[in-house]
């Protein structure tokens, strides 16, 4: 009976094409995700790095002065 209603709903997604429409949509909506977090990591890494850069180099000076 299980194989006959995916049989059923395969058949049925061929006929009205939403299998091939769903599949191309989600593929478009992971490219905008991962674009967005590009962004997101490109715009955090720039401020961030100079906090660790400004953090090793005070750490640097502690450690020379001992």
């Amino acid at each position: 009976m299980d194989k006959f209603l995916v049989s059923l709903q395969m058949f049925w997604n061929d006929i009205t094409g939403k299998g091939e429409k769903e599949k191309g949509a989600t593929m478009v909506e992971y490219g905008i995700m991962v674009a967005l977090i590009a962004v997101v990591v490109m715009i955090a890494v720039g401020p961030l790095g100079t906090a660790i850069a400004g953090m090793f180099t005070s750490v640097g000076t502690t450690i020379g002065t001992l």
